[in-house]
């Protein structure tokens, strides 16, 4: 069975009329057809007992039937009325679909008062997205290999671009030769905007990479993915640049035990919040657990953060062929930050990571 007759399987033990499914994550997961639609509408009507359509930009057709899709899809030109041509395609089907499934958590407020509109007897409080979630949990065989593949090509971002840290260089010069090395291998698309932070910006968890210069006796954190065949990577690793202080090293040693010490320990059985615990505790003994501010680690695949949370309070048990990121961190503002992850997926006794660059402080420039 594959995925999309399990979630057609879904819709009927639901007692759906239909299902209109909307993250063009999902559509790519489920069709193998992947775009960004930008403000037009993209979506995948699914039903019981008829074969499912895809809806989609005109300028979309020709492309999603090179993907394969047997099954039906419309286009519709700018200036007509996408929802009017959802609503008589589904009409065809079924002429009074009563009880909808959605994905709340993407589905636009806008977009679900067209749906309204156009049927407005129905109902949509079914939220498909924790079934979504589920089915994309446990990797195949075929999504692991890719995910190999594309921390294969971080492992590369990681080499060039420690070869490009020199103290006066801008963290978005050393950015952009990474990924133009990257680029000259086929390799188009990162997982998200490389984050390179040098010093005291680098305690800014989600500080974007700037104009800040790389400065001598200083730590640089690196934190990039790439895609592959869709797939994606993300891993973090931070550098040192010349003569280290004993607290630059000691943050960078501790967050280091914790990484490989959750690594270790990650297995079938126990559960997200006890390996969530394995790091923090680490972290917390050394007196800088105020310092450790976001969870220990996402779910990936297809996308850079997916379900589950590896995080306190989650006691979902680790099953093989989940994926998620191992990342503590530890950030002291106008010091330094650190954050060290591999990606890894469970197998029957443990875990292996997708990236390999050596975790050891590394000293480059």
């Amino acid at each position: 069975m594959t995925q999309l007759e399990k979630v057609q399987q879904q819709v009927a033990d639901l007692h759906l009329d239909v299902a209109y499914l909307s993250d063009p994550m999902t559509i790519n997961y489920l069709t193998g057809f992947g775009s960004d639609p930008i403000e037009r509408i993209l979506a995948l009507l699914v039903f019981p007992d008829h074969d499912p359509f895809i809806f989609a930009p005109a300028l979309e057709v020709e492309a999603i039937k090179d993907t394969g899709w047997k099954f039906p899809v419309y286009g519709y030109l700018d200036h007509e009325q996408p929802f009017q041509m959802i609503a008589n395609q589904i009409k065809k089907r079924n002429p009074n679909p009563k009880v909808w499934g959605i994905e709340q958590s993407q589905l636009t407020v806008s977009r679900l008062k067209s749906l309204t509109t156009e049927f407005p007897n129905a109902t949509f409080n079914t939220d498909l997205t924790p079934n979504i979630e589920k089915l994309r949990l446990i990797k195949t065989e075929g999504e692991i290999k890719k995910l190999d593949e594309a921390g294969k090509w971080a492992d590369f971002a990681f080499k060039v671009g420690f070869e490009a840290v020199k103290v006066g260089q801008s963290e978005q010069q050393i950015a952009a030769t990474l990924e133009y090395a990257l680029k000259q291998h086929g390799i188009m698309q990162m997982s998200f905007d490389t984050l390179v932070q040098a010093g005291a910006h680098a305690a800014e968890p989600h500080g974007a990479t700037s104009i800040n210069k790389v400065q001598n006796n200083e730590l640089v954190l690196f934190d990039l993915g790439t895609i592959y065949e869709g797939y994606i990577s993300d891993a973090s690793r931070t550098v040192g640049v010349g003569t280290l202080t004993d607290k630059q090293k000691d943050i960078y040693q501790v967050c280091l035990e914790a990484q490989l010490t959750a690594q270790a320990a990650a297995k079938p059985g126990m559960t997200a919040a006890q390996l969530d615990k394995v790091a923090r505790d680490i972290i917390d003994r050394a007196g800088y657990g105020e310092y450790f501010i976001h969870r220990l680690g996402h779910g990936m695949g297809m996308s850079e953060h997916e379900f589950p949370s590896i995080m306190a309070g989650n006691d979902m048990e680790l099953e093989p062929g989940m994926c998620f990121s191992i990342e503590p961190g530890i950030y002291i503002p106008g010091v330094a930050g650190v954050r060290i992850e591999d990606c890894v997926h469970i197998t029957k006794d443990g875990c292996l990571p997708f990236t390999h660059t050596s975790k050891d402080l590394t000293f480059v420039d």
